[in-house]
């Protein structure tokens, strides 16, 4: 597939990367790295509100954010509930508004029933950028994306087709029955099995969720095996997930002989690639992604950028980059970490 031809290039460019989005915060310019982002009057406030906290994935995050606002000059402060559900980010949007931020950068744990409260933080003059999951295009001034839902379901349908060869029963352990971006994946990895050749012998027996809780997953990932005692391979697209189900089929009899795959972090996953429990997963940096959604929120904070089409923007050690259709700015696409790569990185 595409992804391929580019794995060295990508190699070398997610070392780099990784390096710098988890570095200390600060800049070693005062922020002149900033460029257009950056630029002049009092330093920007702005609210990181991710899906929920002491999940790595968004702590990870959330220091490529925090390093984005030293170079900016910018307050950041996370603040986030312990449960990834709607309701409970609906409080932290309205007291962004009531505190008048200039940017709340969000993570949706639902498209639609936050618009509301976002609304009247756009109403306070917050701008809201969403990264990682997004609302509708509606509620929010900027979405920062990943990558294309189409790469990430690609990848891993990929990923998990080459670890079982081609043919067997499959499902999918995901967050939240609600979250956004697991359900666009879900939605397009069942679409590429239906109508993709290359995966006729593939059958999808069952999608179930772990509500990004580590227990919760690896009990889902027991139930999987139990209820279905011909499955061969397990994709779960969430960093949570991944690594409950790399837990138990690392110390069960189907370790090596059930397949794993999805969206993990390299420290998470690195002990389970190692040891033969997974043989590849997928995820992009998201320390790079925290820093970039900071630098959109900056550019269009300070009016550099409108959120249209075709707007561009410096993002300080990423390089520059343009707003795309509907206000999305892509990152990049999923890389794919195997035991030949995975000690390259520290995320």
């Amino acid at each position: 597939m595409t992804f391929h031809s580019r794995r060295a290039t990508a190699l070398a460019a997610l070392a780099l990367t990784a390096a710098t989005a988890l570095s200390a915060c600060g800049s070693d310019d005062g922020g002149s790295s900033g460029g257009d982002g950056g630029s002049g009057g009092d330093s920007l406030s702005m609210t990181m509100l991710p899906k929920n906290l002491g999940n790595p994935y968004f702590d990870t995050s959330t220091k490529g954010a925090k390093k984005a606002a030293g170079e900016l000059g910018a307050e950041l402060e996370e603040v986030g509930p312990d449960t990834a559900s709607p309701d409970a980010q609906v409080s932290y949007i309205n007291t962004a508004a009531q505190q008048g931020v200039d940017a709340l950068i969000l993570s949706a744990n639902d498209p639609d029933a936050l618009c509301d409260a976002i609304e009247e933080a756009r109403g306070a003059d917050v701008k809201v950028i969403t990264f990682d999951a997004d609302t509708n295009p509606d509620c929010r001034d900027l979405f920062v994306n990943q990558a294309t839902a189409e790469g990430i379901a690609s990848k891993q349908l990929e990923l998990i087709s080459d670890q079982i060869g081609g043919s067997g029963e499959i499902a999918i352990l995901s967050a939240s029955a609600n979250a956004t971006n697991q359900n666009a994946w879900i939605d397009l990895m069942e679409k590429e099995l239906a109508a993709n050749p290359d995966y006729k012998g593939i059958k999808l027996v069952d999608t179930v969720y772990g509500d990004d809780e580590d227990q919760k997953s690896f009990d889902q990932t027991e139930a999987l095996l139990q209820n279905h005692p011909d499955l061969k391979g397990i994709i779960s697209p969430t960093t949570v997930g991944i690594a409950a189900a790399a837990r138990y089929l690392s110390g069960s009899e189907f370790k090596g002989k059930v397949a794993l795959t999805g969206l993990g972090t390299p420290n998470q996953m690195r002990d389970y690639v190692k040891d033969g429990t997974v043989e590849s997963f997928a995820l992009w940096n998201p320390g790079d992604l925290g820093y970039l959604a900071t630098y959109a929120a900056a550019a269009i904070a300070n009016g550099d950028i409108t959120g249209k089409e075709g707007d561009s923007f410096d993002a300080g050690d990423l390089g520059s980059f343009k707003v795309g259709a509907d206000g999305v700015v892509l990152l990049g696409e999923p890389f794919v970490f195997d035991k030949s790569n995975i000690d390259d990185f520290d995320f």
